[in-house]
């Protein structure tokens, strides 16, 4: 099923404006991308918060004047694996960089300068997938 503003998940209706109408933009991608509707919510909560904590003003108010999500919108459908939802999520240091990246995905989702912040960031990933963390050391070697 897709949503619109007037029908839209019960999960949605206690966040502003913009960042439901993200929301129910990033839910509908999910579904049209062949996540199950209960697997696409809580993704396109977690991923609209963080989309709105990090867009410019700008940004916020292209989404709020911008047209209203539709049921019949077209997505792409291309950059999302439903596949990789059953994927443990994977921290690892490469190109002086600390990485989160699904496992058998085709690259990392998320770079970080800490490992602290990469370590955090796939913990909300892999509890929101209800899949685990795997902690690898700067040099390669995986973490007990």
């Amino acid at each position: 099923m897709a949503w619109n503003m007037e029908d839209y998940p019960n999960a949605f209706k206690n966040f502003d404006r913009v960042l439901q109408k993200k929301m129910i933009d990033i839910a509908n991608a999910l579904v049209d991308s062949g996540y199950e509707e209960g697997e696409a919510i809580p993704i396109a909560i977690e991923q609209g918060k963080e989309w709105y904590e990090n867009a410019s003003e700008a940004e916020q108010r292209e989404v709020l004047y911008g047209p209203n999500p539709q049921k019949s919108d077209d997505h792409d459908t291309g950059s999302t694996d439903p596949s990789l939802l059953d994927e443990d999520v994977m921290v690892y240091y490469e190109d002086d960089q600390w990485k989160v990246k699904t496992v058998n995905a085709d690259q990392a989702s998320n770079v970080y300068t800490t490992k602290n912040e990469a370590v955090k960031r796939a913990r909300e990933i892999a509890e929101n997938k209800d899949t685990h963390v795997q902690i690898y050391k700067q040099n390669g070697d995986r973490q007990s």
